[in-house]
């Protein structure tokens, strides 16, 4: 056991910068270097303590992809701001060995098509799992996008003042349909023209005061239709 423990210690310590390595292709993802350097050395420790000289194979073939899946699962556990189905992150660790594995088969990397057909799945899901990859760290809205003349921010949408136009509308059109002809003159000349009391007064034959007092009455029983005490703008 002691010679093994220190065949072990040898192996770690003469594959620490290919764990490094490994980590650092991972950065800039959300997760701190320090942190992805930790886990891509456990899991060249895992490799270490797993490694079987007997089967034939050198120790980085197999040591590598222990180290890489180390890496994507502490991915897949903490590294999410937005977090996907778990069939999708699933499937996006899969297309990760694929891409690792593929390009030195055809040359090139592949296409979304040719990883579809490699993992037996659709091509629609290999484009939806890759679409996610963004939910890592998500675009900052001073990100520039397309050919630079624009940010993020500036073309996300924002609050339309139309919309709550187009809301109130829609409420008010059944309280405002019970009103009579001369009611409904008032209230079209008062919100829609903004006319003062006095020039509604001239306009249907009523003095200020009493434009006044049937405004009050209108929007009274505007509120009891609607079944609201908040007042009616």
């Amino acid at each position: 056991m002691p010679q093994r423990d220190r065949l072990v210690e040898d192996l770690i310590e003469a594959h620490f910068d290919v764990a490094v390595s490994i980590a650092r292709r991972y950065r800039n993802r959300g997760i701190d270097t320090d942190d992805l350097e930790q886990v891509a050395l456990l899991g060249l420790t895992k490799a270490a303590h797993r490694f079987d000289p007997g089967a034939g194979h050198d120790f980085l073939s197999f040591a590598v992809p222990t180290i890489r899946g180390e890496v994507r699962r502490h991915f897949r556990d903490c590294g999410w701001t937005v977090r996907p189905p778990r069939r999708v992150q699933e499937l996006q660790a899969r297309i990760g060995r694929a891409q690792d594995e593929l390009p030195a088969r055809l040359g090139r990397a592949p296409r979304a098509s040719e990883i579809a057909e490699h993992l037996d799945v659709t091509t629609d899901d290999v484009v939806e799992a890759l679409s996610v990859d963004g939910c890592f760290t998500p675009a900052a809205f001073e990100t520039p996008v397309g050919d630079g003349t624009a940010t993020v921010g500036e073309l996300l949408g924002s609050p339309d003042a139309a919309f709550g136009a187009v809301e109130a509308s829609v409420m008010l059109e059944p309280a405002v349909r019970r009103l009579s002809a001369r009611d409904r003159r008032i209230v079209y000349l008062r919100f829609y023209e903004e006319r003062s009391q006095r020039e509604i007064g001239d306009a249907v034959g009523l003095t200020q005061a009493q434009v006044s007092r049937v405004l009050a009455r209108i929007l009274a029983d505007i509120r009891d239709v609607l079944g609201s005490e908040a007042p009616v703008a």
